[in-house]
């Protein structure tokens, strides 16, 4: 029986994919083996940073010896042999009776496209938080990551104050690490406080 992996809120993609995806011509992530999404909402991750958030609309398993060129070129190859010659790279020993998953998405959100006029740059609380506990989980105090990680389960600040706190009124204190996270995430250049970049200008 072949065994099930299951993913989370992050998804992982080599760097030199994500132009690919921003510019929409990469609109799936093959993986080896049968693979099930827990979310359908989730953050993609390439060349070390967050890229993209993204909203998973199916989700396929199939031989590799059933590869389509209609599934190349969703995946931004030009034709199924070039899409199985990478598949080979990425995964050595990979054979054509091997089971893969195809996870087709759609683009939500740039996360290299930030507003700087917006105090969380465009950004909702839960993402910055979920970025936060992926980049900084060496750097956050205990206090810090528990504040973090049920605003992530509960998706908001009011919430969270009132779970950890049992006041509404202490939001100010979830605020302050949230606001203390992403000054982080900025300076490390997890994120980037740009409006427009070079990709953006190569759209209009």
């Amino acid at each position: 029986m072949t065994r099930v992996k299951y993913l989370g809120r992050h998804i992982m993609i080599k760097g030199k994919y994500v132009e690919d995806i921003i510019l929409g011509r990469k609109k799936t992530t093959i993986r080896r083996g049968i693979v099930k999404p827990k979310y359908r909402e989730v953050i993609l991750h390439g060349g070390g940073r967050p890229v993209a958030k993204v909203l998973i609309e199916k989700v396929f398993h199939k031989k590799v010896c059933e590869l389509t060129d209609s599934d190349a070129l969703n995946d931004g190859f030009k034709s199924r042999e070039e899409l199985i010659r990478e598949l080979k790279e990425t995964y050595p020993g990979i054979t054509n009776d091997d089971w893969i998953t195809i996870i087709e998405f759609k683009l939500i959100q740039r996360i290299d496209e930030i507003n700087r006029d917006d105090k969380y740059l465009g950004l909702k609380p839960v993402d910055i938080a979920r970025i936060a506990l992926r980049y900084l989980s060496n750097e956050l105090s205990d206090e810090d990551r528990k504040i973090l990680i049920e605003l992530t389960r509960s998706e908001s600040i009011r919430a969270t104050a009132y779970k950890l706190f049992k006041n509404i009124d202490k939001r100010y204190i979830v605020r302050k690490v949230l606001m203390e996270a992403l000054d982080k995430l900025v300076s490390k250049g997890i994120l980037r406080k740009s409006v427009r970049n070079d990709l953006l200008d190569s759209q209009m």
